[in-house]
């Protein structure tokens, strides 16, 4: 098995790199990979600012537009209860696998982004995609040090192909 990128373009604002989905099938096997991940799909959509809004402010109760949404499948909620498993090691931990979750990318604000940070439009995304996937399985940015944590991932992963600030 593998892990799979399922994407669509529903923008027509800002042309997208040609090599954009090799790049971006490139960063999923290496993220995935540098987790422990064999097998699993993400969803990617490239939408409008209007469009994240629209999504941000439905699911967030955030009304403004952003640069990436993550909406993991196998997320645990509230509702449901936590299971704890006792771990001798990690050959024993239960893989993530199947459907991860879908990250939606405003590429509008990608490339307002990559312009007032001074890179390419293809590091931008590529750096969001990467973010949204540690998203997707678990990781999070509420403090300093888990924000170090994702940063110190996600720059890795893009050094891998590239595409560095």
């Amino acid at each position: 098995m593998s892990i799979q990128l399922d994407w669509s373009n529903e923008q027509e604002k800002v042309v997208l790199p040609e090599a954009l989905v090799g790049k971006l099938e490139e960063l999923l096997r290496l993220a995935a990979e540098a987790e422990g991940i064999e097998d699993g799909e993400v969803s990617l959509t490239f939408v409008t600012d209007e469009e994240i809004h629209s999504l941000n402010r439905e699911y967030r109760n955030i009304d403004r537009p952003t640069d990436v949404l993550s909406f993991a499948i196998q997320e645990v909620t509230d509702e449901e209860l936590d299971i704890v498993y006792e771990v001798e090691s990690e050959e024993e931990e239960v893989p993530l696998e199947g459907m991860l979750g879908d990250i939606i990318i405003s590429v509008e604000r990608a490339a307002a982004q990559a312009e007032e940070y001074g890179h390419s439009l293809e590091r931008e995304l590529g750096f969001l995609f990467v973010h949204g996937f540690l998203h997707l399985i678990g990781y999070d940015h509420q403090d300093d040090e888990s924000e170090a944590v994702m940063t110190r991932k996600q720059e890795a992963v893009l050094s891998q192909v590239g595409l560095t600030r």
